[in-house]
C-alpha cells in the first residue's frame, strides 16, 4: 500500500546508493497555478529530464526519491530556514519570487506570504525530506556506508547566475573551490571528478554549484553517509536555444538519447564508482 501524496515518486533499491531528483517537477498545484505569471514560466527553470536521463540507476540498484512538484512552488534543496546557500551570489530562495532569469514569477500581489511559505513547507517539503532520510537511514543500516547523489541540470548560460558557459559537470561537495570536500570523503570525489576529467568534457569541483541543502544536511562522513551534487549543463543531453532566444516556442525541447548517449556513459561510470565506494566502505 502506498501511503506517499502522489506527488512523491520513491522506487527502493538495495544497494547504498540513494539519488535525490529535487527539481524536476513541473507540476503546479491547482489552488496555487493561476497565481503564476504563466504556467510555462513557471516550469522553465526545471531540471528537464533529469530523472529519465537517469534512468539506468533502478538497475544499478539505486534507491530515487523525486518530487513532481514545480521548484516555482517550493524548492526543497533550499535551507528551509531561508538561509542563503550562496551568500553574496543571486540565487532563488524557499519558495522563489524570481525565474532564474530574475523575471518575476507571480501575478501582482499573489506573491506566498510568511503563512502560505509555511503551508508549503508543512504539504511539500517535509514530506519529501522525510522519505529522503528514511530511505538513507533503511540504507545505512542495512549498509553500514551510504552515497547520496543529488542530481541536476541547469541551461548551460545564464547570465543572472554566473557568467559565460557553464561547464558540462559540476561535481558539488559543500568545499571551497579547488579539491577540498565537506560533504563526502575526497577519495570518492577524486574518483568521480577523473571519471568527468576522463570524458573529454569540461568539468569542475566546487565551481559555481558546490552543493544545496540536501548536500550540505544530509552529509555525515563520520557516520557513513557521503554526499555529492552533480549539477549538468543541458547542452549534454538536449539541444538548447541561445541564451536570448529562450521562450514558451523554443523551450524545453527534448531529451535526445543519441545526443546523450556520451553523457549518460560516464554518468554510469560515476555511479559505479559511488556504488563501490560505498561497498568497499561497508566491507572494511
Amino acid at each position: 500500500m502506498n501511503l506517499h501524496p502522489g506527488w512523491l515518486e520513491i522506487h527502493e533499491g538495495e544497494a547504498p546508493l540513494v539519488i535525490s531528483f529535487p527539481h524536476t517537477g513541473t507540476d503546479l498545484p491547482e489552488d496555487l497555478a493561476d497565481q503564476f505569471v504563466s504556467p510555462w514560466l513557471a516550469r522553465r527553470d526545471a531540471d528537464w529530464w533529469v530523472h529519465e536521463l537517469y534512468a539506468f540507476a533502478r538497475g544499478l540498484g539505486a534507491t530515487t526519491v523525486r518530487t513532481a512538484i514545480s521548484r516555482s512552488v517550493i524548492d526543497v534543496n533550499r535551507d528551509p530556514s531561508g538561509v542563503s546557500l550562496y551568500p553574496g551570489q543571486n540565487t532563488t530562495g524557499l519558495c522563489p519570487l524570481t525565474s532564474f532569469d530574475n523575471q518575476p514569477l507571480y501575478r501582482d500581489g499573489m506573491a506566498p506570504d510568511a503563512a502560505e511559505i509555511e503551508r508549503r513547507r508543512a504539504r511539500y517539503f517535509d514530506p519529501y525530506h522525510m522519505a529522503l532520510a528514511a530511505q538513507i537511514q533503511r540504507l545505512r543500516e542495512r549498509h553500514g556506508t551510504v552515497v547520496v547523489y543529488d542530481a541536476h541540470s541547469i541551461r548551460s548560460q545564464i547570465p543572472h547566475l554566473f557568467d559565460g558557459q557553464l561547464p558540462q559537470f559540476n561535481l558539488g561537495t559543500a568545499g571551497p573551490s579547488g579539491a577540498v570536500d565537506t560533504s563526502c570523503d575526497n577519495t570518492l570525489a577524486d574518483v568521480v571528478e577523473n571519471l568527468c576529467r576522463l570524458s573529454g568534457m569540461s568539468h569542475v569541483r566546487n565551481g559555481r554549484f558546490k552543493g544545496g541543502w540536501i548536500t550540505r544536511h544530509y552529509s555525515d562522513v563520520p557516520a557513513g553517509v557521503h554526499s555529492l551534487q552533480m549539477e549538468l549543463a543541458c547542452r549534454g543531453y538536449m539541444h538548447e536555444p541561445a541564451p536570448d532566444q529562450v521562450d514558451v516556442h523554443s523551450w524545453p525541447t527534448p531529451l535526445d538519447d543519441d545526443h546523450a548517449a556520451p553523457l549518460r556513459r560516464t554518468l554510469a561510470q560515476v555511479l559505479n564508482a559511488c556504488l563501490e565506494f560505498a561497498s568497499n566502505r561497508s566491507a572494511a
